[in-house]
């Protein structure tokens, strides 16, 4: 199967822009975004900037409505979905950039992963002296074996979990970068072992933890082996996809989202966003607000939990009406949006800021 255009999909960041000499002058803010626009997909930055929005209503729920309830099932496609894009990709880009130049994926991938297991790390050990409401049950006082059980198999919740088997999928798919140079097809054998695991645990009824989620990523690996101008091409038609995303939809109203309704629902929920994407993208300042959240997926992801815990405990003394719940939700979207556009002003015109920026979140 061939593979796309690696300037369709790849979107370099600052610092390997300027390693190859790119960027340079005073006008380096210009040329990073000429960059940042010429080389992204918008629909897939809208669809990550959409699961974020997403992510706001399942976090204002939680934290405001109600802590738990059936509603929740329609929503958890949300933390999958993250990985199975970061899986996709893995496929679409960095695979494609390693087949063609044998540069250093690899080990860009180990760091982006580590670096994601530190940012979990020092989140939950702020969040453990803190006592947030909402996280206080998270990593309290557990011992090191405990972490490290809550951090390997997902038994136990920690904050920000959803990064968690994202930065496992990172560091697994550098290994398998390398072994893909003689076995072409070890993506697709290893989604085929982690997916039937899944499935077989499933029907033994085990808690898989990460697992599950861990799986879907792999099956975005799989699904992003598939050149994104066919994937438009299926689109053009998405009747059929609406269908079967409300036969989904209807499917876990009886049976709950067991996981083979939720891998299906992934792929589902994801192509109707993508083609929201391709249809408002770049037509509307909503869609280009959207597609900005996405190119800060990661940081607004954060944001927006450290922007909605703030709300609720200045809102609490004023009782869960409507009239507090509900202005609540604009304001943690609103501001989630108002911090992602200061950062992206700022980066180009504050060198500080931008290396701190690349240092973390790259």
């Amino acid at each position: 199967m061939s593979r796309p255009d690696i300037s369709q999909v790849y979107a370099p960041t600052i610092e390997e822009a300027a390693a190859e000499g790119k960027l340079s002058g005073p006008d380096t803010h210009v040329e990073v975004a000429i960059l940042r626009k010429s080389n992204r997909i918008p629909a897939l930055d809208f669809t990550k900037g959409a699961l974020v929005l997403i992510m706001v209503l399942y976090h204002w729920m939680n934290y405001f409505v109600m802590a738990d309830g059936s509603v929740y099932k329609y929503l958890r496609f949300l933390t999958p979905s993250f990985i199975f894009i970061t899986g996709f990709l893995i496929s679409q880009v960095y695979l494609s950039k390693y087949q063609a130049s044998r540069s250093h994926v690899p080990g860009r991938l180990l760091v982006r992963g580590f670096k994601l297991l530190a940012i979990v790390l020092c989140l939950n050990l702020v969040l453990s002296t803190v006592h947030l409401d909402g996280l206080r049950t998270r990593m309290g006082n557990w011992s090191l074996g405990d972490t490290l059980a809550a951090y390997f198999t997902g038994m136990a919740p920690v904050a920000f979990s959803v990064l968690v088997p994202i930065a496992y999928l990172l560091i697994l798919s550098a290994g398998l970068l390398l072994i893909s140079l003689r076995y072409k097809d070890i993506f697709h054998f290893a989604c085929a072992v982690f997916v039937g695991c899944a499935l077989l645990l499933e029907l033994k009824g085990f808690r898989a933890g990460y697992l599950q989620v861990f799986s879907i990523g792999m099956l975005g690996i799989s699904v992003g082996y598939i050149p994104i101008n066919r994937i438009n091409s299926l689109l053009k038609h998405p009747l059929a996809i609406f269908i079967a995303y409300l036969g989904y939809l209807s499917a876990i109203t009886f049976w709950d989202d067991v996981y083979p309704l939720q891998a299906v629902g992934v792929c589902l929920s994801l192509a109707v966003i993508y083609w929201i994407g391709r249809e408002t993208a770049e037509t509307n300042q909503i869609g280009n607000v959207v597609v900005l959240l996405g190119h800060y997926s990661l940081f607004a992801y954060i944001a927006q939990i450290v922007i909605l815990q703030f709300l609720r405990r200045s809102l609490s003394p004023l009782g869960n009406s409507i009239v507090v719940v509900g202005p609540a939700f604009l304001a943690g979207a609103a501001l989630t949006i108002l911090s992602v556009a200061i950062l992206d002003r700022a980066r180009p015109r504050m060198a500080g800021l931008n290396r701190v920026y690349i240092a973390v979140f790259n």
